[in-house]
Formats: C-alpha cells, sequence, structure tokens
C-alpha cells in the first residue's frame, strides 16, 4: 500500500514539474530566435542540443530515485546505460553534424537548456518561496 506523498516529496514533484517546463519553454523560444537570427541550419542545431539536454536530465532524474532505500522498481538498465550516455551521444552529435549539416555552436548551446531550467526554478523558488 503506498503512502500519500510527504510535504517534501510533493515539493520536489513539483520543482520537477516546473523545470521540465522550464526546458520546453527554454527550447521553443530558443528555437524561434535561432530561426530568426540564423536560419533552419541554426534552429535545428539548437533543438538538437536541447533534446539531449532534455534526454540526460531524465536520465539523471531517474537515477537518482533509483538510489531511494526502496525504489518502486529497479533501474538496472538505466545504470549501465549512463555511463554510455556520452558515447551514445557523442556518436548521435556527429552523424547529426556531418550528414544533416547542422550548426554545431547552436547545438552546444542547446546542451545547455536543463541548466537553465534548473536556474530559472531556482529563481522561481527564491522569489515565491514562502517560509
Amino acid at each position: 500500500m503506498s503512502e500519500a506523498p510527504g510535504a517534501d516529496e510533493l515539493f520536489y514533484q513539483r520543482a520537477i514539474r516546473r523545470i521540465y517546463l522550464h526546458m520546453l519553454w527554454i527550447g521553443i523560444a530558443g528555437a524561434l530566435v535561432a530561426a530568426w537570427q540564423a536560419g533552419w541550419s541554426t534552429s535545428l542545431g539548437f533543438l538538437i542540443g536541447a533534446a539531449v539536454s532534455v534526454i540526460n536530465f531524465r536520465w539523471l532524474h531517474h537515477l537518482a530515485d533509483s538510489l531511494e532505500p526502496a525504489p518502486s522498481r529497479p533501474r538496472k538498465g538505466l545504470k549501465l546505460l549512463l555511463p554510455l550516455r556520452y558515447v551514445l551521444f557523442g556518436a548521435a552529435g556527429y552523424v547529426i553534424v556531418k550528414y544533416f549539416k547542422v550548426n554545431i555552436l547552436a547545438a552546444l548551446v542547446g546542451l545547455f537548456v536543463a541548466v537553465a531550467a534548473v536556474l530559472v526554478e531556482i529563481l522561481y523558488e527564491l522569489v515565491y518561496a514562502r517560509t
């Protein structure tokens, strides 16, 4: 029988949900600005970098959840996949840049979407925190 989430767990779940929303809006805004300023190649590069950033954040989020004392379900595959993520992302990035001719600088900037989303969440918590 599962327990109702406590205040800390509810806070954590809401913060994670907001971070995913921040990543979505930052990705969309960044792609639109890139398309407007430099064209589709730059916009596509940014979107690819943003997608990799979101996937990496999701994997790290699931890894952190699996480290609880009694995880709801084992994630052995995820723990094996995490060290290989750099190889997977590097190979995918090489193929995308080499064959689709997207802007590599824009893709690298897109990789910081998760960092930007976490910073936005920190600012949100500082402004709207209730003590």
